[in-house]
C-alpha cells in the first residue's frame, strides 16, 4: 500500500508506526460560518481515507479537531449579536448535519481548541525553556522560525526567499518578521484565559500541535487536511511540534485538493462561493459525495452543473444495475469473477487511494451485473451485493435503487399517481390481450422519458430525462 507523502513529495510504502494500527489527525473547521464545498472536499477525502484503511484491516483512530477560538469567531459573534459560545455550538452542529447529509462518518475524537488550554500553555513554557519562543514585551508570545533549522521542509522553502517574498505584517514587538505568535494578548473585552504572560488565547497554529499531541502521541501516521494548510499551517505545527518534543512529528502527510467553480477558484468576490447546505437544497447528497470522491483526492475539482449532472448519470447507471435485484440474505460473490473485481479495486486503492479507478471496476462489475441479470440470473445477486460492499468503501450505493432513480426524476412530466394510472391501465390491456394497446402506453411513457420495468414483483419505473 502506497500513499503520496507531502512531505517527501513522492508515493511511499506506508508502514504504520504500531503494526495493525493507524493514528490519523485532520486540520478541521474553525467554526464561525457554515462549512463550504471545500470543506466537504477534505470532509469525504479523509472519510473515504478512514473507510478503506478499516477495509484493509486497519485499527484506525481518528482525530478531526475543531477551532473554536479565533479572530474571525470574535468578529462574527461581534456581529451577530451573540455569544461565542452559543455561535461556536450552532455552527458544530451544522456541521455535523452536513457530514452526515453527505455520509461522513463521524471521527473518533473531536476535541477543541478551548478545551486543550492546560495542554497549549505547557507546550509554549516548552519551546520558551528551549529557546524556541520569546515573549514581547505587549503580552503576546513568538516562536522564533530561524531558531528551527528544518523550517520549510514540508514547503521546499528557503527561509530566505520566503522573507523576500513575504507579505509579513509589520509588527515591532517581533524579533523577526518571520516569526509567528503563538499566544495573543487579549483586548479588553475579548474573550481570555489565564496565561504566565496574562491574559490572552492561544495562537490558530499552536492549537493544532497541542491537540494532536494529547490525541495520538508526539509522533503519528498521518496528518492531513486541506490544500490551502501546508504554509503556513502545517509548516508551522512541524516546527512547534518537533522544536518541543524532540520527535518527529508526523510520517506521512497528505492534502487534498482544491474544489474550483466551472474551473474559477472559489471566492466570495467572485460570487461562486456555495456552502454545503446550499448546494444540497438542489442537489442529492450522494450525487455530490460522488462527484468528490470520482477524482483522485490530491486532484482539483470542477464544480459545475455539468459536472453534477454527469456524477447523477454514473450512480444512475449503479443504482439501474442494481435495481430489481433481490439482496435480503445474500453476500458477496465468493466465486472467481467476484474476487477479480474486489483484488482490482483493492489494487486500486491501495495506488494512494485512487478512487477514478477504483470506480472504474466498479462500472465493469456493473457490466458483469447487467450481462447476468440477462444471461445467468443466479449470479445477479452475489455481483449485486459485491458492487454494493465495494461501493460501500467509497460511502456510494447504499440506497434503495428504486427511491434513488425516482428520486432523480426532477421535473416528472406527469405526477406519480399519473404514472400508476398508466401503469395500470397498460397491465389492464395485457390482461386483455391487447398487446398493442400495452405497449402503446409504453412508448407514450418512454417519449416521456419514464421507462418502464417489468420483473416478477410487478412493474416499476425510473425517470430519463429525454435528451433535448
Amino acid at each position: 500500500m502506497q500513499i503520496y507523502n507531502t512531505l517527501t513529495r513522492r508515493k511511499e510504502v506506508f508502514t504504520p508506526i504500531e503494526p495493525g494500527k493507524v493514528r490519523m489527525y485532520v486540520c478541521g473547521m474553525t467554526v464561525y460560518d457554515y462549512c463550504h464545498l471545500g470543506h466537504a472536499r477534505v470532509m469525504v477525502a479523509f472519510d473515504v481515507i478512514t473507510r478503506y484503511l478499516r477495509q484493509r484491516g486497519f485499527d484506525v483512530t481518528y482525530v478531526r479537531n475543531v477551532t473554536d477560538i479565533d479572530d474571525k469567531i470574535l468578529r462574527r459573534a461581534d456581529e451577530n449579536g451573540e455569544s461565542i459560545a452559543s455561535l461556536t455550538e450552532r455552527m458544530i452542529e451544522a456541521m455535523h448535519e452536513d457530514e452526515a447529509r453527505l455520509f461522513v462518518l463521524p471521527p473518533d475524537q473531536e476535541p477543541r481548541a478551548t478545551r486543550h488550554i492546560d495542554d497549549i500553555l505547557a507546550m509554549i513554557e516548552t519551546l520558551i525553556a528551549k529557546g524556541y519562543a520569546y515573549a514581547a514585551d505587549n503580552g503576546d508570545v513568538y516562536y522564533r522560525v530561524r531558531r528551527f533549522e528544518g523550517y520549510g521542509k514540508l514547503n521546499n522553502r528557503d527561509l530566505d526567499e520566503m522573507r523576500s517574498g513575504a507579505r509579513v505584517e509589520v509588527d515591532e514587538h517581533k524579533e523577526d518578521p518571520l516569526d509567528f505568535v503563538l499566544w495573543k494578548a487579549a483586548k479588553p473585552g475579548e474573550a481570555s484565559w489565564p496565561s504566565p504572560w496574562g491574559e490572552g488565547r492561544p495562537g490558530w497554529h499552536i492549537e493544532c500541535s497541542a491537540m494532536s499531541k494529547c490525541c495520538l502521541g508526539e509522533t503519528f501516521d498521518i496528518h492531513g487536511g486541506g490544500p490551502d494548510l501546508t504554509f503556513p499551517h502545517h509548516e508551522n505545527e512541524i516546527a512547534q511540534s518537533e522544536a518541543a518534543n524532540g520527535k518527529p512529528f508526523v510520517n506521512t502527510w497528505m492534502h487534498a485538493g482544491a474544489v474550483r467553480v466551472n474551473h474559477e477558484k472559489m471566492s466570495k468576490s467572485l460570487g461562486n462561493f456555495f456552502t454545503i447546505r446550499e448546494v444540497l437544497e438542489h442537489h442529492d447528497p450522494e450525487v455530490v459525495r460522488y462527484l468528490l470522491v470520482a477524482s483522485h483526492y490530491r486532484s482539483a475539482i470542477n464544480y459545475s452543473p455539468d459536472s453534477l449532472a454527469e456524477a447523477r448519470k454514473s450512480l444512475e447507471r449503479f443504482y439501474n444495475a442494481l435495481e430489481g435485484v433481490a439482496l435480503e440474505g445474500v453476500s458477496a460473490a465468493d466465486g472467481e469473477a467476484s474476487s477479480a473485481f474486489a483484488a482490482r479495486f483493492t489494487a486500486a486503492m491501495d495506488d494512494d487511494f485512487n478512487t477514478p479507478e477504483a470506480l472504474s471496476v466498479l462500472f465493469d462489475l456493473a457490466r458483469e451485473l447487467n450481462r447476468a441479470k440477462k444471461e445467468a440470473p443466479g449470479e445477479a445477486p452475489a455481483l449485486a451485493a459485491e458492487l454494493r460492499r465495494l461501493g460501500g468503501i467509497l460511502g456510494l450505493l447504499q440506497q434503495d435503487p428504486a427511491a434513488f432513480l425516482k428520486a432523480g426524476a426532477g421535473e416528472l412530466p406527469l405526477s406519480e399517481a399519473e404514472i400508476q394510472a398508466k401503469i395500470d391501465e397498460r397491465a389492464a390491456a395485457k390482461k386483455a390481450k391487447d398487446f398493442a394497446a400495452a405497449d402503446a402506453i409504453r412508448d407514450e411513457l418512454a417519449a416521456l422519458g419514464i421507462i418502464l420495468k417489468d420483473s416478477r414483483e410487478g412493474t416499476g419505473w425510473v425517470f430519463e430525462k429525454p435528451e433535448t
